[in-house]
């Protein structure tokens, strides 16, 4: 990460996935030293960004964000030179400002609270750890290097509307009333237990005031409108903001939900150069009505060529011409499959062929675990695997709604950009997985019994009423996806426990479709940003002799859980909630893990409860 100011400085580190995930754009992140807030695409060096290509991904952004959208790119990124502290690397990444802007003194005789604009603090910049930059309180306790550091000040305002700005500290502190002549702020504490209420901002005037009148509905009434400030832009609404500005501790984890979308490569052809001229059509493309020499000799030129270099230029260029003839002749794929993001990746797992390509690579198991025969259909070891996520906007205070066929749905909250974006940020992972097809014909018995269309009628109501509370309308993922759901976060439980991998680690797909082409499966998988991926911990999870102990003992674990008879009896009409059995203790997984950020769970589908077994769909 890099100051987005003019004598940009290298601040801290951030791996290509947590820019996705965790501290994307307007994102506060934390550093040792300083707060800082990831800028928009404006402030983004495009130049060093690498394009990766992904056309279905690429197709699902365009739907989302506009047709101006034009590629993918991961975070600029340049190799580090220790020797050279002063090389251009240290001024490459992604840039960050200096946000909240308000600091306070850490000297506790002190506790001065003032912008960072006040000339009060310095910026004490250390070039070979960076992570060490810091402001100081100049001229507080004597010179030298025992200044004291200058602290973020630990309150921001934020709204749902996805805006966030500094906390009126002055307007706060003296009622609305406007500011005293020349008064200075602190921010000081009492007690030992840091709650609002012992917090309190005075001014030299005399005024006074404890951070607890700032919380709640208290803070409706002494905080003034949320301006519609988007720090990572520099800009405010202009329309304005109609929401209230609600007071929020620095580093809280609702101040920030990312809005993203994320396919998997998928084989285009068995043959791998055939597969790589497919990926890169788009930037091959132009090279198939240029003669053969000049096209071999600016084959080396285009952004794709090290991924192409090792079969040489003949073979590229024989490969292109080839699909070019496919494309002409109408034979390529279609172009319905680029929206559809989860289909054409059920058929490629689904396939009874195995698969060698160096981004997908699968084999499928001759035999099923013992007594699952008659449920599961079919188990495919992934080897490997490529997931490409693209971030596509953000909210604060209140998640993404989690709802059915949200990839082909326009989100709402904040933007990554001033103007519409021509390009958004992306990141590659390779890994690891199991993949489960359930058996069709017994899951569709199974949906249509009286019991299970009743435990549907609950679920759904409140599923109804908790879109309704939320102003959007209702859009019932159907309850094979609950099951599914749930099976895949019983699963992944039990896998954590013997694979090696923390539970935070394995992620989800669910396959889940009702209709002429029916999807009923689950990926688990895990993944790294580096280049080999895992370890294979995962797959062999997969092997028939393992697979069905740990399905046996996940489906036993799952019937009790330590807060039954509460989460059995769980009725989600009560309180609106996205789930049925299920809680804290049983079923919910990590933010990193659930796709639908633990909605649409009810373990009481899947096994027998102490509540009920009527609808279990494993008896």
């Amino acid at each position: 990460m890099t100051s987005h100011a003019p004598e940009a400085l290298r601040v801290g580190e951030l791996r290509p996935s947590q820019l996705l995930h965790t501290y994307g754009i307007g994102a506060v992140t934390d550093l040792p030293n300083l707060s800082t807030m990831v800028m928009g695409l404006d402030e983004w060096d495009p130049v060093r960004a690498r394009v990766l290509t992904e056309d279905r991904l690429l197709a699902a952004v365009r739907r989302r964000l506009g047709a101006q959208v034009s590629a993918l790119r991961t975070p600029p990124h340049l190799p580090e030179n220790y020797s050279d502290p002063y090389g251009e690397w240290t001024r490459t990444g992604v840039p960050v400002g200096l946000f909240p802007r308000w600091l306070r003194c850490s000297r506790e005789r002190c506790n001065q609270l003032a912008p960072a604009s006040s000339g009060l603090f310095q910026l004490r910049p250390n070039l070979y750890r960076p992570e060490k930059t810091k402001y100081v309180h100049a001229n507080c306790g004597g010179g030298g290097k025992g200044q004291p550091t200058a602290l973020p000040a630990r309150f921001l305002v934020a709204c749902p509307n996805g805006h966030m700005d500094d906390f009126p500290w002055v307007y706060f502190v003296h009622g609305g009333a406007g500011s005293c002549e020349g008064g200075t702020l602190t921010l000081t504490e009492s007690g030992t237990t840091g709650e609002a209420a012992n917090v309190f901002v005075r001014c030299t005037c005399g005024s006074s005031r404890s951070m607890a009148d700032a919380l709640g509905q208290a803070g409706e009434r002494n905080l003034p409108a949320c301006r519609g400030h988007h720090p990572h832009l520099g800009t405010f609404a202009a329309e304005g903001c109609t929401q209230h500005a609600r007071t929020m501790a620095l580093g809280a984890t609702n101040s920030w939900f990312a809005s993203q979308l994320r396919v998997f490569s998928i084989p285009r052809s068995e043959e791998p150069l055939t597969q790589a001229v497919r990926e890169h059509w788009n930037l091959l493309s132009p090279l198939a009505a240029v003669p053969a020499d000049a096209a071999r000799m600016l084959l080396p030129t285009q952004a794709c060529w090290p991924e192409l270099e090792q079969y040489g230029a003949d073979a590229v260029w024989a490969a292109l011409t080839n699909e070019a003839r496919t494309v002409a002749g109408g034979q390529g794929d279609e172009d319905d499959e680029e929206f559809d993001l989860t289909g054409p990746e059920w058929r490629a797992f689904t396939q009874l062929r195995d698969h060698a390509l160096p981004d997908f690579t699968t084999v499928r198991t001759p035999r099923l675990p013992e007594g699952a025969g008659e449920w599961l259909d079919s188990v495919v070891l992934v080897h490997r695997l490529r997931e490409v996520s693209a971030l596509t906007g953000f909210t604060r205070i209140e998640a993404p709604e989690w709802l059915a066929e949200e990839e082909t749905q326009p989100r709402p909250g904040a933007p990554l950009s001033r103007t519409d974006p021509t390009w958004v940020p992306c990141a590659e992972l390779r890994g690891e997985g199991v993949f489960l097809a359930l058996n069709e014909r017994r899951l569709a018995v199974w949906e249509q019994q009286e019991a299970v269309l009743a435990r549907e009628r609950v679920l759904k109501a409140a599923h109804r009423d908790w879109c309704l509370a939320r102003h959007i309308e209702p859009h019932w993922p159907g309850v094979r996806y609950v099951l599914l759901h749930t099976l895949a976060h019983v699963l992944i439980r039990q896998f954590a426990l013997e694979c090696g991998y923390g539970a935070s680690g394995i992620a989800e797909r669910v396959y889940a479709r009702s209709g002429p082409a029916p999807m009923s499966g689950i990926l688990l998988y895990t993944a790294a940003p580096d280049s080999e991926g895992t370890l294979g911990g995962l797959v062999s999870l997969g092997r028939v002799e393992r697979l069905g102990p740990a399905i046996t003992q996940a489906l036993e674990e799952a019937r009790l859980c330590s807060s039954d008879p509460m989460c059995a009896e769980h009725d989600p009409r009560v309180h609106s909630r996205l789930h049925g059995a299920a809680c804290h203790a049983c079923l919910f997984a990590a933010e990193t893990s659930c796709e639908r950020g633990n909605h649409f769970l009810d373990r009481a589908l899947l096994v027998e409860t102490l509540a009920d077994g009527t609808f279990a769909f494993r008896p």
